[in-house]
């Protein structure tokens, strides 16, 4: 059967490099999951200049992404913070 509910649910972000190991999801759009077809479709109004990969990530309205996290250099145990006091 076809759906006849084409609105969009679901915010698309992109994901922007900024440096070689840090980057940012910026929104760039919006997209529906069309589970009839196995299919999502997404449409893309802007996009990032520089740094863009080709990731993109739809979450449904309202949710924001999780900030990226830092990347952990080897030695480096998980939790420690380098500004704690202590």
């Amino acid at each position: 059967m076809q759906d006849n509910n084409n609105s969009h649910t679901h915010t698309a972000y992109a994901y922007q490099r900024l440096g070689r190991k840090v980057g940012r999801m910026l929104e760039c759009g919006s997209g529906r999951i069309d589970h009839d077809r196995n299919a999502v479709h997404v449409i893309m109004n802007r996009q990032p200049i520089g740094g863009y990969t080709g990731y993109i990530l739809l979450l449904p309205y309202g949710v924001k992404p999780e900030p990226p996290q830092k990347p952990q250099r080897p030695g480096e145990i998980e939790g420690e913070d380098d500004d704690a006091e202590g």
